[in-house]
């Protein structure tokens, strides 16, 4: 008897993870799509200052991405780039290319509460995780799967941890908490103001909040979204950075 309960357990808990791998799947590709454009504005708040940034960006599948920032005046036409498992930076004012190692993947993304994974996305929610659900939770007024997700084995991976809230009905992040390798809350996102934007239920407003730095966070506002961008892949490449606006 003891035997069986042990059998079902095992078929219980992997058939969860096969879930929360599923619904990690489909709240990524609801965010994404195949081939999209997208417009962002985004706000560095601080106890005594705000600043804020307007950005256009670019993506094909989960291996190609390119962002380029169009205001202020100081920072406009800075190029990230996403190809494969490369990554570059272009710097107008230096005029110079430039390649990002590994480890620069964690350092804050332009002084802002993102990192620089958060922005081009070299990490995988799909691929480089195993996702476990733990239970159901309310969030933001929407019933959401609370999912577990720890890195897997051999993954070029920043985060220790990830606990992510989805939405039930639309597959939406509506929160998640980023955790070192130590098991300390780096960063927490909360998703808000969930729109039709490109045809799609999206959260038109994310906030960033450092766990360290009380009175910081980072505002993200979804103006725009094309699902249906047909970006092709001979445009993400290091010599058209200097190019896109």
């Amino acid at each position: 008897m003891r035997s069986l309960v042990l059998i079902l357990m095992f078929f219980v808990f992997q058939s969860q993870a096969q879930s929360g791998s599923e619904i990690i799947a489909k709240a990524d590709e609801k965010s994404r799509g195949n081939s999209s454009a997208t417009e962002i504005t985004i706000q560095i708040i601080r106890p005594s200052w705000t600043r804020e940034m307007k950005m256009k960006s670019w993506s094909l599948g989960t291996e190609y991405s390119m962002s380029v920032v169009l205001s202020p005046a100081k920072d406009k036409g800075t190029v990230f780039l996403k190809r494969n498992r490369e990554l570059w930076n272009w710097v107008p004012s230096i005029e110079r290319t430039i390649k990002m190692p590994p480890s620069m993947l964690t350092q804050s993304w332009m002084g802002s509460d993102l990192t620089n994974d958060d922005l081009v996305k070299e990490t995988s929610n799909k691929d480089d995780f195993n996702c476990k659900i733990l239970g159901a939770e309310n969030m933001g007024g929407r019933a959401c799967w609370k999912i577990e997700m720890l890195p897997k084995a051999g993954s070029a991976v920043v985060w220790g941890k990830v606990m992510t809230w989805v939405d039930q009905k639309d597959f939406v992040y509506m929160k998640s908490e980023f955790y070192d390798e130590d098991n300390y809350l780096v960063n927490t996102m909360v998703a808000s103001e969930i729109k039709n934007i490109g045809g799609r239920n999206l959260a038109s407003k994310t906030e960033v909040i450092p766990a360290e730095h009380p009175g910081n966070k980072t505002v993200m506002i979804l103006n725009s979204a094309n699902f249906n961008a047909n970006n092709p892949a001979s445009f993400f490449t290091v010599q058209n950075m200097r190019k896109v606006k």
